[in-house]
């Protein structure tokens, strides 16, 4: 089922969790993926947008977890599945506010991990290098601005430069690392992160 929600709305988030269990009597698992971009050196980042960006990824995840966990919890099940990125390992140029915002989500999954054990929900991050979507289309041009370099340079010099092949993550590769975490499968992971960059960083 669709339900249009602002993750940034306590109320909002609160009555589509709510919707979501009454249709289905029960919340097994929450993928946290709200996400924006927005781009600027730290020195001209506005700060309405930063207050955007972290409202969107930390408090997105925040409330939407807490959301469901009103019905993990007495479950007794549950996992909560955090879209990070490698920008919660790295940092780079312009990108203060969402590196700072994927970075935080580490802290949330591994506090919710130490919290939530004795209701046997879990809490995991699953860390994408960059994926061919929207999100990442758009800021090709805006990189490229600033940085003065062409679009096909910020593609092979910037976003795939650390890759061990030179190429995206898919969609697919992500879905499947959410799948993992989701399942009974991964029951011995909680407060970690899997990083799926082609390489681009390694731990």
């Amino acid at each position: 089922m669709a339900i249009e929600m602002d993750v940034t709305k306590e109320d909002q988030v609160n009555a589509g969790i709510d919707k979501v269990h009454q249709t289905y009597g029960r919340i097994d698992c929450l993928v946290s993926n709200a996400g924006v971009q927005i781009v600027h050196p730290i020195e001209e980042f506005p700060f309405d947008q930063w207050k955007l960006m972290l409202a969107v990824h930390l408090d997105g995840a925040f409330l939407t977890t807490k959301a469901c966990l009103k019905y993990m919890y007495p479950a007794k099940s549950g996992s909560i599945i955090y879209m990070g990125s490698v920008h919660s390992k790295e940092a780079s140029p312009l990108k203060s506010a969402y590196v700072t915002a994927k970075h935080g989500l580490l802290g949330l999954a591994r506090v919710l991990a130490k919290e939530g054990a004795k209701h046997n929900v879990r809490a995991n991050v699953v860390c994408p290098g960059f994926v061919r979507t929207p999100l990442v289309d758009k800021q090709i041009p805006e990189q490229a601005k600033a940085l003065g370099i062409s679009e096909d340079d910020v593609v092979k010099n910037v976003m795939l430069k650390n890759t061990v092949d030179g190429e995206f993550t898919t969609v697919e590769d992500v879905a499947q690392a959410v799948l993992f975490f989701a399942g009974s499968q991964s029951k011995a992971l909680t407060g970690q992160s899997l990083i799926v960059s082609h390489g681009w960083v390694m731990e």
